[in-house]
């Protein structure tokens, strides 16, 4: 008899434990399923308000830009680093000058230097296209300003402007191709690490930072650096001309501040955007036609990622049910 009451005993507190797990688990799953609508309207919300602020915002931002209905400057930006996946890019900017040249009421432009340089291919599509500019438009002229400093790449860019304008204390030049990397081999050995590599080309772990470099290899890889450097001499000497000065560092890769720079012939003298446009263009209204990614696309990528995780959970919650 009292094995029998044990077992019914045993068999009773398995069910109650059974029935609280369930509930238990229900009332976890009815809790995640709560927060992750609670997260689907929090963003809808946030997505909401930025929404309204943009569209609140857009009159100002737009008339901070200027008047593009009367005469004036068009300016473009060439800041930060020049790469194709950075903001100052040739498809970006190229497609800055092709807006500013199609306004009709763009009087002159006005290219606006602060960058260190950077690719040397997205600089010289760049150089090309004004250039190209300059021979089918003959009488819109193209002037660069440079803020802090245009060096290596962002020279290449200005180079191929009519004139190029410093602050006394500006930074240009840096006429020169650069490659660096680094070398891992003797620590490799003082680790007791072994390099297993294998490739199918004599040279295609050329650079490998794990192994010796080859002399040979490096030979090559310095005549590349050359060739690259030699394109950019070209263009630095067809868009300045006889305004460079006789000098032997000229294309050494040194750099100068704004008033040497203009001793040397590298730029052509001192002055901002508002002389620029004032004074030489004769259109003192400044536009900006830079291309720029706009809020609510900044915005909706940041969101991106975590709104597209919240809905998919939803969905996988209703798919459940």
């Amino acid at each position: 008899m009292d094995n029998q009451n044990k077992a019914e005993v045993i068999r009773e507190s398995g069910w109650e434990r059974e029935v609280i797990e369930k509930l238990a688990l229900a009332a976890v799953t009815e809790q995640t399923r709560a927060r992750r609508w609670g997260v689907f309207f929090k963003s809808l919300m946030f997505v909401y308000l930025i929404a309204v602020f943009g569209v609140a915002m857009y009159p100002k931002l737009s008339k901070d830009m200027g008047d593009v209905s009367k005469d004036h400057t068009a300016v473009i930006d060439v800041v930060g680093m020049i790469a194709e996946d950075k903001q100052a890019n040739a498809d970006s900017i190229i497609g800055s000058l092709r807006d500013a040249v199609k306004d009709k009421h763009t009087k002159g432009i006005i290219l606006h230097a602060n960058s260190p340089g950077g690719s040397p291919v997205q600089s010289s599509y760049i150089y090309e296209e004004i250039r190209k500019i300059k021979k089918e438009h003959p009488s819109l002229p193209i002037y660069a300003v440079v803020s802090d400093i245009c060096a290596s790449g962002c020279y290449f860019i200005v180079a191929a402007s009519d004139k190029i304008f410093v602050n006394p204390s500006s930074l240009v030049g840096s006429i020169g191709v650069l490659m660096d990397g680094f070398g891992f081999v003797d620590v490799m050995q003082k680790l007791g690490v072994e390099r297993r590599l294998l490739t199918a080309g004599a040279h295609k772990a050329m650079l490998d930072p794990f192994s010796p470099s080859k002399e040979g290899e490096t030979q090559y890889i310095q005549g590349l650096l050359n060739q690259v450097h030699q394109q950019f001499i070209s263009a630095v000497k067809a868009g300045r001309g006889d305004r460079l000065k006789e000098n032997p560092d000229m294309f050494s890769g040194l750099v100068w501040t704004g008033e040497e720079g203009v001793k040397q012939g590298i730029v052509d003298g001192v002055g901002n955007q508002d002389y620029v446009a004032k004074e030489l263009i004769g259109a003192d209204k400044l536009v900006d036609f830079s291309r720029q990614e706009h809020f609510l696309d900044k915005i909706a990528g940041k969101l991106g990622a975590s709104f597209g995780q919240a809905i998919g959970s939803m969905a996988q919650d209703l798919s459940l049910r």
